[in-house]
């Protein structure tokens, strides 16, 4: 009798994959729906949950009173156009809703998927015929609803400076799809950042550091930049030529060229489309007529275009004492509103980015898995 040895054959490298690698992305509405709604029941039993909407209330709530009273008094003086009042209110309720959605968002979805895992109750989803698809599509859906009761609780006071005159009607409803996109797209960059890391507290600081980036860095990293691609250059100046001035004689305004400091701004201006403030100030629609005084979302769109525009030739530097400067300013609004949006590129970068957490999720969760992470636990 020989002593045969097994004969062991590796499997060729063109094998099919596992079945369940090869439905990792199949999706029915039953599974998200099924998972979502697991996910949203766990909240609404918690009394946390309603308290914190009711915390975001009163804290919207006292913001916006302040917000109108501050408006009232201040730019209200400018004119009895009381939609400078309006339209600053407006302005500034919507970017605290947007900055307090922005920080409740990474709670939501920050610890979904690894505070499951270090329950033992993730494994309990992934053996059943649900696919990962579906598990991250659901706890991103529910995620995102619960994003939106922080958001419904605040329209009230969304409407209320709407009401107060000097944002046209459909301003109010691009602004509040844009908030929800936002929102939605931090869900997703929590989510991944949630199967990425072992520890609840990883994931959401990294997620909240990922939301400061879009939102402060972007700021910072823009300013930072422009002295790199800026210099002093030979312009054309339209002004007082003070070396063809004589004694005391008043100059002339003559267009010369002298060497000025010129920052670049557009060559830096992407910097600034991807920050979500500036995605939801660029998209508002601007009323005939409007300048670009008491309202910050018309502040943050104009700069940013005129940053993306960059300085023009020639300079213009000659003050003219009969020009009306209300009127000068809706020139200068009306030519930038004449300049592509911005906001496209900002949103198409976010919408980017939330797609990438959620496929980072779905391929985190697709089993078998040839290597696991240390630490990391199989069930």
């Amino acid at each position: 009798m020989s002593d045969a040895q097994p004969v062991i054959t590796r499997p060729p490298e063109s094998a099919p994959l596992p079945a369940r690698d090869r439905h990792a992305w199949r999706v029915t509405w039953h599974g998200v729906r099924t998972v979502a709604r697991l996910e949203l029941r766990q909240r609404v039993r918690s009394t946390r949950w309603i308290w914190s909407l009711v915390a975001f209330f009163v804290v919207v709530g006292v913001v916006s009173v302040l917000t109108w009273y501050v408006a009232d008094s201040t730019v209200g003086d400018i004119g009895p156009d009381q939609s400078y009042v309006g339209r600053s209110m407006f302005g500034f309720i919507v970017f605290f809703v947007l900055f307090l959605g922005m920080v409740v968002s990474p709670t939501l979805s920050a610890t979904s998927i690894n505070g499951d895992r270090a329950a033992g109750t993730l494994a309990t989803l992934q053996v059943t015929l649900l696919s990962p698809a579906e598990i991250v599509l659901g706890k991103l859906l529910a995620a995102w609803v619960s994003s939106l009761a922080f958001l419904a609780v605040s329209v009230p006071f969304v409407v209320w400076a709407f009401s107060a005159g000097g944002t046209p009607p459909v301003g109010l409803l691009t602004t509040l799809l844009l908030l929800a996109l936002v929102l939605a797209v931090v869900c997703a960059v929590g989510l991944g950042f949630s199967s990425l890391t072992n520890r609840t507290a990883g994931s959401a600081v990294l997620t909240y550091v990922s939301v400061a980036g879009l939102t402060v860095v972007s700021l910072i990293v823009f300013g930072l930049s422009i002295p790199l691609v800026s210099g002093t250059e030979r312009v054309e100046v339209y002004g007082p030529d003070w070396s063809a001035s004589s004694g005391w004689e008043e100059p002339q305004c003559t267009l010369h060229t002298e060497d000025r400091y010129v920052a670049h701004t557009e060559r830096v201006w992407w910097l600034l489309a991807v920050n979500p403030f500036v995605v939801v100030a660029d998209a508002m629609p601007t009323t005939a007529g409007s300048a670009m005084i008491g309202d910050p979302m018309s502040a943050i769109k104009y700069g940013v275009r005129a940053a993306r525009l960059g300085a023009q030739e020639p300079l213009q530097e000659c003050w003219d004492p009969s020009y009306d400067w209300d009127e000068q300013q809706r020139d200068e609004a009306q030519r930038l509103n004449a300049l592509p949006a911005v906001w496209p590129w900002g949103l198409g970068f976010l919408l980017l980015l939330g797609a990438g957490g959620t496929a980072l999720a779905v391929r985190r969760l697709t089993i078998p898995q040839g290597r696991l992470p240390r630490g990391q636990r199989v069930a």
